[in-house]
């Protein structure tokens, strides 16, 4: 692995390190994304960091990752991403300690930047417990390993300087794309579905948090491409559509890790009045079912 990648991991962590300010609200720290704003996936990403923080030290969400037990691990999230995030400004986190339970931990979150609320989350962990076990079979997706890497793709369908930045951007993951992308087939509409597979570019400690939230960050990346292909839209890489996440829901059904392979199988249902829906299953690399996402967003055609 690249030591740039290896330094890119290393920042990435740092972005998603907290500093606690009082009991119960913490500060995070912003960097530059491809557009004017903060890169949605960092601030749910954050947020989740915040809310795991705040479960009680006896329910540690820090237990074994693949245990048959433990204490309580994230299985959902819901999200509004309320206002454009500054890069240049922190964002303060505030915790609200929902409930407490015996098997289920609720939390509520709101990100404030310049006085302002830009982001509002709600996350629940659960303890471990046996029960009913099935799931839709993973689709057939070709080969990680086969595919191009990310500096081998995107310069073959954007220009130099684009995919120099949007490689920059995602350099602590390595993403790869099943099909060509939505910039890369611009008046070309086709099925509105896309696959991509991921792990981070480097090991992650063995925290089941850690890998949660690494998998949430990297779930606002690609996830309205399917929106763009069944309108031959290149999308905001090739500025040919306006766009930004609305809102934002996981599901996490079973143990992962983010530093192994990953499959993100994405379709778009639908898209209408100006905002497209983009729902997705997320695999492990041996067929089991471990993420559903949901994510509706502003997609506009710019007049």
């Amino acid at each position: 692995m690249p030591e740039a990648h290896h330094a890119a991991l290393d920042d990435l962590l740092d972005l998603l390190d907290l500093e606690r300010i009082e009991r119960d609200i913490f500060r995070g720290q912003s960097r530059s994304a491809l557009v004017p704003r903060v890169f949605g996936g960092q601030v749910a990403a954050q947020a989740l960091v915040a809310a795991g923080r705040t479960v009680p030290a006896d329910r540690s969400p820090s237990s074994r990752l693949r245990s048959s037990g433990g204490g309580p691990i994230a299985h959902s999230l819901h999200a509004y991403f309320l206002r454009p995030g500054d890069p240049g400004a922190p964002i303060v986190y505030t915790v609200d300690r929902i409930r407490d339970g015996r098997s289920f931990t609720t939390r509520r979150v709101v990100a404030v930047q310049h006085g302002q609320p830009i982001f509002h989350l709600s996350a629940s962990f659960q303890t471990y417990e046996e029960g009913l076990d099935h799931q839709v079979e993973m689709p057939p997706a070709p080969d990680p390993e086969s595919l191009p890497t990310p500096a081998e793709m995107l310069p073959r369908h954007l220009p130099r300087e684009v995919a120099d930045r949007l490689i920059e951007a995602r350099a602590a993951v390595d993403l790869r794309y099943a099909e060509t992308p939505p910039w890369g087939t611009v008046g070309q509409p086709r099925e509105p579905r896309s696959q991509v597979w991921f792990r981070t570019n480097g090991k992650l400690a063995d925290d089941p948090l850690l890998h949660v939230v690494l998998a949430t960050y990297v779930s606002d990346m690609t996830l309205l491409d399917s929106v763009l292909l069944a309108h031959g839209r290149g999308g905001w890489a090739v500025g040919d559509v306006v766009g930004a996440s609305l809102d934002h829901a996981m599901w996490f059904h079973r143990p992962f890790r983010a530093d192994e392979w990953l499959l993100y199988d994405q379709e778009s249902p639908t898209a209408s009045g100006g905002r497209g829906l983009g729902q997705a299953r997320i695999y492990t690399q041996d067929g089991r079912l471990a993420i559903s996402v949901i994510q509706e967003g502003v997609v506009r055609v710019p007049r």
